[in-house]
């Protein structure tokens, strides 16, 4: 087929510029069998008519996929329909799918946004093993990269993320399986206009206008912010600094797995970001996940079991490699806890050989701020209740001492004190309602400071043995 005799040059040369991307970023070649991802909207119906456009002279063999999310009501089985009848008219095989995805994010703690990604590629892994095909095409273009850029940047991603979305990845849920992204190197406004000069139907979804979703925020308002004030060619610039990105994060990974295969011991002779790359690539097989916290106490320390959470425990030798390990008593979080009521004037307890004393009293004006007394804090007594619970910290605990804006990680606290390890999981702290006041040996919590409002302070005294 001549495409330039059957369409306009803008179009026919947007079908060139495809083309030549398949074999090489995609690794697509002649006869394979896709299966490609259709929503409905105007990315992904533009998607479906280049690759069915290009198909004779590859001999692809396509089959169309559509997963109905059941978000959006009449409007969700609207784009199934449409999807459905596009097939048909191309004379595609097709198979549609569906999942509540608002009862699965409730019941798995994700995120709407999240819970659909997953339920998706669930899918659509599902229906390319079942016909056989070993591709998936999906429609993410050169937008959804700078989205994804500064939602990551946003949430201190590092070099592997900011580099974004790759032309070719195995699939999440299947690594047999390859997902391609032909239209990374378009913009928005080049599929919209595409679908224009060709007549593509497609459907608008009335939830990316909304901002509840971070993404929609991202594009709707960050974005237009920083090309109207800060850099009109915003694109541009941000895909040149992923492509630099991609380049570092793919050599680092490429010297992280060179590493491993050579069993050398120097682990700590590495530069910093092949340490990290060499644990990173070895903890989703180990069923871990990519936490930047994780990855910097393995790499850090050899031979010190790590908690990664749940009393799952990791520990990395001398050579780089990662493990997981049985807990041993030393590192297991103490699950003991005593619900102290502070009825009355004053009381006092015991809880893990330590001494607990308390007492409300009412005077004067409070001196703001106070002298320090070891072992002694005063709290606000009416922000602090009648019930609080001690016990020894925990993996995750966050607090916030005073003069800080907002809560840190226990952990970081305790290594900037230079407490050490195994003096930490004895230490005691309280707690009203789940959020903690009282750390033993740090400074007072922010938020129950005596205030010129105070009313009534609670005098905090501890003595250990």
């Amino acid at each position: 087929m001549n495409l330039s005799d059957a369409y306009p040059a803008r179009v026919t040369s947007l079908l060139q510029r495809v083309a030549a991307d398949l074999p090489g970023r995609c690794g697509l070649g002649r006869g394979d069998a896709l299966l490609v991802a259709v929503s409905g909207g105007v990315d992904s119906m533009v998607l479906l008519h280049i690759l069915n456009t290009l198909a004779p002279e590859w001999g692809w063999q396509l089959t169309v996929a559509h997963f109905n999310h059941q978000l959006r009501g009449r409007n969700s089985d609207r784009d199934a329909a449409l999807v459905r009848h596009t097939a048909a008219a191309l004379n595609l095989p097709i198979t549609v799918g569906q999942g509540d995805v608002n009862a699965f994010a409730k019941k798995s703690g994700l995120s709407l946004e999240m819970a659909a990604r997953k339920l998706r590629h669930e899918f659509l892994a599902r229906t390319a093993r079942a016909g056989g095909m070993a591709t998936i095409a999906l429609a993410h273009h050169a937008d959804d990269q700078v989205e994804l850029f500064f939602l990551r940047l946003l949430r201190g991603a590092g070099g592997e993320g900011l580099a974004g979305m790759k032309w070719r990845s195995p699939s999440p849920m299947d690594p047999r399986i390859t997902l391609v992204r032909p239209l990374l190197d378009l913009s928005k406004v080049e599929l919209e206009t595409y679908a224009q000069d060709v007549g593509v139907p497609f459907r608008t979804d009335a939830t990316n206008a909304s901002l509840a979703m971070p993404r929609n925020r991202v594009r709707h308002e960050l974005l237009p912010l920083l090309r109207t004030k800060y850099q009109p060619g915003l694109n541009r610039t941000v895909l040149r600094a992923m492509k630099i990105a991609r380049a570092e994060a793919d050599l680092a990974g490429d010297l992280a797995a060179q590493w491993l295969k050579s069993k050398s011991p120097a682990f700590a002779k590495l530069p910093v970001a092949v340490q990290r790359r060499v644990i990173q690539s070895q903890l989703p097989k180990l069923g871990l996940p990519l936490d930047f916290e994780l990855v910097e106490q393995l790499r850090e320390t050899a031979g010190r079991p790590v908690n990664t959470g749940l009393n799952l425990f990791a520990v990395r030798d001398a050579a780089g490699r990662v493990k997981l390990v049985s807990p041993s008593p030393a590192t297991v979080f103490n699950p003991e806890e005593r619900v102290l009521q502070l009825t009355g004037r004053s009381g006092q307890a015991g809880f893990a050989g330590v001494k607990i004393t308390w007492a409300r009293k009412s005077a004067g004006p409070w001196p703001i701020p106070l002298s320090p007394t070891p072992g002694q804090e005063i709290y606000d007594a009416a922000r602090v209740g009648d019930s609080v619970t001690l016990r020894h910290w925990r993996a995750g605990d966050r607090f916030q001492p005073l003069g800080m804006a907002s809560p840190v990680k226990l952990q970081d606290l305790f290594t900037n004190a230079k407490i050490p390890r195994d003096r930490r999981r004895e230490l005691l702290v309280a707690t009203v309602h789940g959020e903690i006041f009282w750390v033993e040996g740090l400074r007072m919590a922010e938020r129950f400071k005596l205030t010129g409002e105070t009313k009534r302070g609670l005098f905090w005294r501890w003595q250990r043995g």
